[in-house]
Order: structure tokens, then C-alpha cells, then sequence
């Protein structure tokens, strides 16, 4: 696996190496768990070609967020891509990727999808996942790129925005990768005390029960989502939000859905949780 940290080496090796192959590129901020290990497994199965991007982006935190503290391992992460045989690592710096300063940097905005659910929870996080996916995939030119469909709202604000902008990439999502006891796969995790780490499921199991009701035929909406967001409130979590919504627009649902998505975000400790259920009516 060749390790590259520059733009111009890492498009030496895709000009060279990635000729007349069909290119594919996991983009992650590394601390890399079986979660993007199963991107990267996708990646390897349809692609002859696989390139893997770690970069902490500091354009998707907030002021108050946990940029300095997030973990790394780049090490580790290293040595488990080199295990799964991916071509090629991009680990560039924040100023090679940003060498005008962030605050003077272009960005991309993808309006509506961006501003629900996480947007207004975390007001310009996902005008900086747009904006460094967006240069992610003009520096890889791949073919295919994956994601987790555990970050459901980024997913469908990439794939809107690869769409709108006529990139030449098809966006690729992987379903959720889950702990034994149903806790979604984050990086986060690991923020949680062993106390905070037995009630962590409890998002995911308060989700499966709004799912439940609504294969059941439920269309209370606003009381399935209330009700669940006290459930999660007495159990130790500080909700951001419980919300049932369209998958593809993100909107509420309306009579016509033949399918639903229901979105979970707490606060938990240190740790924000997210997580997200689809559901076939």
C-alpha cells in the first residue's frame, strides 16, 4: 500500500496506477473500526482500484466541538487497510488540504437537506462534509465512493450534491455495522464510561420500537417521536432529536410513503450518538 500525504503524489498514483481500472475511495477521519473496514471491504469487492482517505476535517466541527480531542490512530489504521490490500492511503495534512486557511476557503452548500435533523443540531457541520467530500472526489476521480449508512442524512446530502453538481461518481451506501447489543459502530464510542456504555444501546432499541409501530400501520408521528424522546431523556440521554422522516427528502412523512426512516441523535457523556432505522410499510 503506497501512503501519500500530497495532492500532486496522490494524483501521480491514481494517473498511473489507477489506469484503465475502476477506482473507488472510502473517505474517513480514521480510528478506523469494523464499520469502515466493511466500506473498505464493499469498496475492494466492485473496484480493482481502492484508495482510502484519512483526514480529521476541521471545517465539519464546530467551535465548541471535539476536533482537537478526536481520536487518531494512524498507526493502526495503517496497518489494518495494508491488511485489506488497499492501494493507496491519502493522510494529507490541514494545510495541504487547505492552503488558503479554512476561513478563506470555498465551500459547498447543499441547501434544505443540510439545515434538518443533525444541520440544526450542529449549524455548518455539513457545509464542511460537503466541502471536503466535494475535494475529496476531485482530487480521487473515482468511480464509485462509500459511505455508512449510519450518517443516513450525509449519505443523502452526498448523493444529492454528487447529482446536482454532475460528478462522475456513483455513491455507494453500506448499512450499519453494530455492535452484539445493537449500539451502532462510531469512533465516538469510545468516549463513553463503561456505565455511559451499558445504556448506549438504548438509542438504537428506543428506534427499533418507533420502527415497530410504524410496520404496524401507526401514523402518530409526533406522539411515537415524543414519547420516545422522554424514553431516552429518563434513561441518561440528553436528546437533540427523535424524528420520522422521508428517507429521500428528509421531510416529514405524508400518506403516500411506502417507506419511512426514523432518526435518533442524543448526548450521552461526552459522546454524541446517532443512528437511524428504515421501514417498509
Amino acid at each position: 500500500m503506497d501512503v501519500v500525504e500530497t495532492i500532486h503524489d496522490l494524483r501521480q498514483r491514481r494517473r498511473i496506477q489507477g489506469l484503465n481500472q475502476v477506482v473507488g475511495v472510502v473517505p474517513t477521519m480514521g480510528d478506523l473500526h469494523a464499520g469502515h473496514l466493511r466500506l473498505v471491504d464493499h469498496c475492494r469487492e466492485q473496484c480493482t482500484f481502492t484508495i482510502a482517505t484519512l483526514f480529521v476535517n476541521p471545517l465539519q466541527f464546530g467551535p465548541k466541538e471535539d476536533f482537537a480531542n478526536y481520536p487518531r490512530a494512524l498507526a493502526k489504521d495503517k496497518a489494518e487497510l495494508e491488511q485489506r490490500d488497499v492501494n493507496v492511503l491519502f493522510a494529507p495534512s490541514i494545510e495541504e488540504m487547505y492552503p488558503d486557511g479554512q476561513s478563506a476557503h470555498t465551500t459547498v452548500t447543499v441547501p434544505h437537506l443540510s439545515e434538518q435533523l443533525c444541520g440544526a443540531s450542529r449549524p455548518g457541520h455539513f457545509n464542511g462534509v460537503t466541502t471536503v467530500v466535494t475535494k475529496l472526489l476531485q482530487i480521487t476521480q473515482p468511480d464509485f465512493a462509500y459511505f455508512g449508512e449510519k450518517d443516513w442524512q450525509q449519505l443523502t446530502i452526498i448523493r444529492q450534491m454528487v447529482r446536482q453538481l454532475n460528478m462522475p461518481v456513483e455513491v455507494v451506501g453500506v448499512p450499519t455495522c453494530r455492535e452484539s447489543d445493537g449500539l451502532a459502530m462510531s469512533s465516538r464510542n469510545r468516549y463513553l464510561t463503561r456505565e455511559e456504555r451499558e445504556i448506549a444501546p438504548h438509542l438504537f432499541q428506543t428506534l427499533r420500537d418507533i420502527a415497530t409501530h410504524l410496520h404496524e400501520g401507526s401514523t402518530a408521528y409526533a406522539d411515537l417521536e415524543e414519547s420516545a424522546t422522554n424514553q431516552l431523556r429518563e434513561t441518561g440521554f440528553r436528546p437533540d432529536y427523535v424524528a420520522i422522516r422521508d428517507p429521500d427528502t428528509l421531510e416529514p412523512p405524508t400518506a403516500s410513503n411506502q417507506s419511512l426512516r426514523v432518526f435518533g441523535a442524543a448526548r450521552l457523556g461526552r459522546a454524541r450518538l446517532i443512528d437511524n432505522i428504515g421501514v417498509a410499510r
